[in-house]
């Protein structure tokens, strides 16, 4: 049989369990006051939703910004290596130019630069390096660099009449630009 003091707790009345779980606040509170508590709420939740999805774009731009970072770094690492050699490749060239009307034959000292200045190029290839050779074309102030201007009646006015030195690109960035002088 149960005991009197069991069946008193178990049975509440109806109105005061009501009031015990509507804080005394909200029991004073209008509906109008009330839907303009739930109106700030919603707009506070919308600001943060707002702010956390800016806050995601902003990370996905600098994961792809530092991804790009990383493969530019990888992809243009040897510019200072590319750089040091061209000055070598430069006299090599010069040597050649300077002999190239002296006989050539088994030993002789400008086959050797050549073949040497060829093992210069094919080493450059490998890495994405390319020269530029303007002569002859419409100057580019993006890929050359004009030494001086001159009067030269054969050739269009703007184009490279002469190549001071050539210049270089390293997988299609300029490394260095070509020296020329521009027809007037």
């Amino acid at each position: 049989m149960p005991s009197t003091k069991d069946s008193k707790n178990t049975e509440a009345p109806e109105s005061s369990l009501a009031e015990q779980a509507i804080p005394d606040e909200i029991q004073d509170t209008s509906s109008a006051d009330l839907q303009k508590q739930l109106s700030g709420a919603e707009e506070k939740a919308n600001k943060y939703w707002e702010q956390l999805l800016r806050t995601q774009a902003e990370m996905k731009n600098l994961e792809r910004r530092v991804e790009q970072d990383i493969a530019n770094a990888h992809k243009y690492a040897l510019k200072n290596f590319v750089l040091e050699l061209l000055p070598i490749v430069d006299s090599l060239e010069r040597a050649v130019a300077a002999h190239k009307n002296e006989e050539s034959g088994v030993g002789s000292l400008v086959d050797g630069v050549k073949l040497t200045l060829k093992m210069f190029y094919t080493a450059l290839e490998k890495f994405d390096v390319e020269q530029v050779d303007p002569l002859a074309q419409p100057f580019n102030p993006d890929l050359h660099q004009a030494v001086s201007t001159q009067v030269d009646c054969d050739a269009k006015p703007g184009s490279v009449i002469s190549v001071l030195q050539k210049g270089y690109l390293l997988n299609d960035r300029l490394v260095r630009p070509a020296l020329v002088i521009v027809a007037k």
